[in-house]
């Protein structure tokens, strides 16, 4: 049925990388939450006045908020659809980021409103008026709510969008609250006990939970977080299916937001192969690239000695040595230089991040390794992190 809707409403759904499509699903996704979270807040408000209930009426305030939230989705789209310009050469899609940032900053403003309202009612219990209409509209937000959240989790899972994760979230912790609030309740009528600021401290508690882990999940992007692994090596091997391209190296994935990004590797190509030639198959990689994942996409041609049998044979000698010092370490780029006195072997050696040893320690344990080899050698290192 979803998909039904999808396709009834948004022209071209499939293509989820353009911005304008992505534009037409937070438009679409907003204007279902304003609806929605309006129409829960009048219900919940008429629920809160007849109860007395500080939570019930703490809780149509929040479906209000989630509204606003719904806005914010719908403008965070539109404005990251816009094109690229002088000042903003690589387009505005950050701002769908920031909308998710928005909304968990949100979320976690009603978190501290309700935790203020309960260590109040805590301190300064009422009665609560129990109202089977007042039960009959909170079980039915619950199942609202559980429904936005699903709707908007399967939206942004087919897009992609932490904006949108974010809203799901937050209707999430909409249902568990007022869950929690429809028991509280229930409860008080049926044994007396004034649960009602004891449930709201709760609700706040998670509701503060889940706005730091979206606000985190919003904020990691902005930061500029490791591309996914399963990304990574679909660009690595779209490459690698060129038989020029002997291997691949040094690739970074620059996020300027869903569906722009830019790509820049090294391709090692054997150094005997025209450099005319090579340097038409990379540029048609590129182009390959760009229309495959709608990036820039730059890459560096390394020259490698692959028919020299004693270079090979002294790398896989040199590849034994560093991965005999930790598995987890690699090299590329190697080359042997020989001069008069001495051979140098210059190669990067690839170290995860928050390896157990320093980079200074790696690179004079390669050297002094190198050193002790049979024959003068000397180890030429650069020691960098690899981001997958």
């Amino acid at each position: 049925m979803l998909e039904q809707m999808l396709r009834r409403f948004i022209k071209d759904a499939d293509r989820v990388q353009d911005p304008k499509v992505r534009e037409r699903y937070g438009t679409f996704a907003g204007g279902v939450g304003i609806f929605l979270n309006l129409c829960l807040a009048a219900a919940k408000l008429l629920a809160g006045l007849l109860s007395g209930s500080i939570a019930v009426t703490a809780d149509a305030f929040n479906n209000l908020s989630d509204a606003g939230s719904s806005v914010v989705t719908i403008v965070g789209f539109r404005l990251a659809a816009s094109p690229s310009d002088r000042e903003h050469p690589f387009g505005h899609g950050r701002i769908e980021y920031l909308a998710g940032l928005f909304i968990s900053a949100a979320i976690l403003v009603v978190g501290v409103e309700l935790l203020k309202s309960s260590v109040e009612k805590i301190l300064h219990p009422e009665e609560v008026a129990f109202s089977l209409v007042s039960v009959g509209i909170l079980a039915a937000s619950i199942l609202v709510k559980l429904w936005m959240s699903w709707f908007n989790r399967t939206l942004s899972r087919r897009i992609n969008s932490a904006a949108m994760k974010a809203v799901s979230v937050d209707s999430l912790t909409d249902a568990v609250a007022t869950t929690a609030v429809l028991v509280s309740a229930v409860a008080a009528h049926l044994t007396g006990l004034k649960l009602d600021g004891i449930t709201g401290l709760l609700v706040a508690g998670f509701i503060l939970y889940s706005g730091f882990n979206t606000a985190k999940d919003s904020l990691s992007p902005l930061l500029g977080e490791a591309p996914d692994s399963a990304l990574v090596q679909e660009i690595e091997q779209t490459v690698l299916d060129h038989p020029p391209v002997v291997g691949v190296h040094d690739m970074i994935v620059h996020d300027y937001g869903p569906g722009r990004r830019i790509i820049s590797l090294h391709a090692e190509v054997p150094s005997t192969r025209d450099i005319l030639e090579m340097h038409d198959v990379i540029d048609h990689i590129e182009l390959e690239l760009q229309q495959k994942y709608n990036c820039v996409a730059t890459i560096h041609m390394d020259p490698v000695a692959v028919d020299d049998p004693e270079v090979q044979a002294m790398k896989e000698r040199v590849t034994a040595l560093v991965q005999g010092i930790d598995p987890e370490l690699g090299i590329h780029d190697f080359r042997m230089v020989k001069g008069p006195t001495h051979t140098n072997l210059i190669f990067d050696v690839t170290v995860p991040f928050r390896f157990r040893l320093p980079d200074p320690v790696v690179g004079q344990t390669i050297r002094d390794r190198v050193r002790q080899m049979e024959g003068n050698y000397f180890a030429v290192v650069r020691v960098e992190h690899t981001m997958y």
